[in-house]
């Protein structure tokens, strides 16, 4: 089994390449869906998640307001320690659930947006970068998710810089141009993968 962990900052494209690898016949584990998944309605994350933080963090239909508990963990460390001690037991329990569920010679991507934050890079054989200059980012970013500019400023300042993502990588996968170019690189890159398992 190969484990390769995936990243990129926020408007990169990691999603785009996620796709491709996992239609190469990569099995695609990604962290936020896990995350989401172990606090959806009848889940004992919810239930944990209700009792730390109360009934205020849902919304009428019973899911989790994720931007209410937002505004309540990302403003206190305290809280955040709180709920990562929650949800990260269960997505590692998830992570290990589904890797072992995976053929010996999988090629298995892991998609970790902060994998670079969070000094992650020794837990993978390999680590690919999905990389674009900030103003393709910005645009993409205002175009497809509706950001005002300052907003994806903001969410690309609060992440690690290139550079420091670019330290951690064994591939780089330019995605500063078009699909026809990203579809051509994620080629190579699966056919670089399928030697190294």
């Amino acid at each position: 089994m190969l484990k390769v962990g995936l990243t990129g900052g926020i408007g990169s494209g990691k999603s785009e390449v996620s796709r491709r690898l996992a239609a190469h016949g990569a099995v695609v584990i990604d962290a936020d869906t896990i995350a989401r998944e172990v606090v959806e309605p009848g889940t004992p994350g919810l239930a944990e998640v209700v009792e730390a933080f109360g009934e205020g963090v849902l919304r009428p239909d019973g899911t989790l307001d994720r931007e209410k508990l937002g505004s309540i963990v990302f403003a206190d460390a305290a809280q955040l320690k709180i709920l990562n001690g929650i949800v990260h037991p269960k997505v590692g329990a998830r992570v290990e659930e589904l890797q072992r569920a995976a053929p010996e010679d999988a090629v298995v991507v892991y998609d970790v947006p902060l994998l670079a934050e969070n000094g992650l890079a020794p837990l993978y054989d390999v680590v690919i970068v999905v990389d674009a200059p900030d103003d393709v980012r910005i645009e993409r970013l205002r175009t497809f998710r509706g950001m005002a500019e300052a907003d994806a400023r903001a969410r690309i300042a609060a992440q690690a810089t290139r550079e420091d993502r670019l330290a951690v990588a064994d591939i780089v996968i330019d995605n500063g141009g078009t699909l026809e170019s990203l579809d051509a690189q994620a080629d190579k890159v699966w056919l670089d993968l399928t030697t190294r398992r």
